[in-house]
């Protein structure tokens, strides 16, 4: 297989949950050598990663989250541990971290102190403020990150308390932009040979997802609300009933909405004044929706799905799990990819994105055991012998 685009390139994971390293998965997954940092067990319990042991059923979450990556152990708050950080930021390309602003700084592992070892090195530094302003100190998470960007009051049913997306989307939303910038940061360094800090906020990822909100208020004094399954005065766009479940229709654009008319056997409703064009249609969305329903609940969903596809209109079926692995888009353009594993004989999950076509990505392995990496990152990377690593597991440091 061709390597991926990021790979020669390596990355020091010192984070934990998602925030941090779903960022790095996203560049393990292309090629980058990550090397996962964990605290080690004491007395043979605990360590590793809090993501180890999430999971519904089963703990398969962190198979996913580290797959592709090399996982150490390594005590962060022991000097020697500091030290051996340093050491393995001197031979990298980045350091990923999501532990509060200023904890690093405590330990002597901060940018400044990191950057006069290595003027090459980029520090990706994921957190839920920030790492300045008044809040950067704050322990912040995805879910409070969501409501303070504005996502959690616009996400669920108006008639109800503002409601999560079912996704930890603030975390993720996080993690995906600090990688790209990470990558712009790359880019930089290949024209000055200089790293630098990317500081992506959790807060600030789902802000940049909140389309024209802001401007919304500022010119016009509206704020936008939880509105359900609907775009306000965009129709129709929502979820209709069929007689077997729901499907998703899309049909408001005009030339759109003409082809629907015709595929529901009202060929005059496309030149109705009340919905032949854009804004009549956002006025009477509610009635045109309750018009469409009545028409689609006379149809099993794939048959209808046939029907709209047939006429030209956007429409789908809301997958789950199950509708994921059985359908033949997914399988022809190997979405899901099953992943051996020791312990799980079943395990799919989802494939590497974005799809290169000269530098694809790969899943090289499930997230592996706590500590299964430190004989080749300590004895080949480092250079410790035998003696040295015995030394550093009895006190604990790894």
């Amino acid at each position: 297989m061709t390597q991926g685009a990021l790979a020669g390139l390596r990355l020091i994971e010192m984070g934990q949950l998602i925030a941090g390293p779903f960022c790095g998965q996203l560049m393990a997954d292309h090629g980058a050598e990550v090397i996962k940092i964990e605290p080690p067990a004491v007395n043979g319990k605990g360590g590793g990663d809090p993501m180890r042991a999430w999971g519904r059923g089963k703990p398969v979450w962190f198979p996913v989250l580290a797959r592709g990556k090399k996982c150490i152990t390594l005590n962060l708050r022991d000097k020697r541990g500091q030290d051996i950080v340093r050491k393995l930021a001197l031979k990298s390309d980045f350091l990923l971290e999501n532990f509060r602003p200023g904890t690093l700084e405590k330990w002597n592992l901060g940018f400044d102190q990191l950057h006069a070892l290595n003027r090459a090195l980029i520090m990706i530094r994921v957190s839920g403020y920030g790492q300045t302003g008044p809040y950067s100190s704050r322990a912040g998470y995805g879910s409070i990150g969501e409501a303070m960007g504005g996502m959690r009051n616009l996400a669920g049913d108006p008639s109800n308390p503002p409601s999560r997306v079912g996704l930890s989307i603030g975390d993720s939303l996080a993690a995906t932009f600090a990688c790209l910038g990470a990558l712009m940061a790359l880019n930089h360094r290949h024209r000055t040979g200089e790293g630098q800090i990317v500081d992506a906020a959790i807060y600030e990822a789902v802000l940049a997802m909140m389309e024209s909100t802001v401007p919304e208020y500022t010119e016009a004094g509206i704020i936008r609300e939880r509105t359900g399954s609907v775009l306000p005065k965009i129709a129709p766009s929502n979820v209709y009933p069929c007689n077997d479940g729901e499907i998703l229709i899309g049909a408001n654009q005009d030339s759109v909405w003409s082809r629907m008319a015709e595929v529901m056997g009202k060929p005059e409703l496309g030149s109705d004044p009340r919905y032949s064009s854009h804004v009549a249609r956002g006025e009477h969305q509610a009635e045109l929706d309750a018009l469409i329903g009545k028409w689609t609940i006379n149809f099993a969903a794939n048959d209808l799905l046939a029907l709209l596809e047939a006429g030209g209109v956007p429409a789908g079926k809301i997958f789950k799990a199950p509708d994921m692995m059985a359908d033949p888009h997914f399988a022809a353009r190997h979405a899901l990819q099953k992943v051996p594993h020791p312990e799980f004989a079943n395990l799919w999950m989802q494939n590497v994105f974005p799809k290169l076509s000269q530098t694809p990505g790969e899943i090289a392995w499930a997230g592996p055991d706590l500590g299964a990496h430190n004989e080749e990152v300590y004895g080949e990377l480092l250079g410790l012998n035998s003696t040295q690593r015995a030394e550093l597991t009895e006190a604990g440091v790894i």
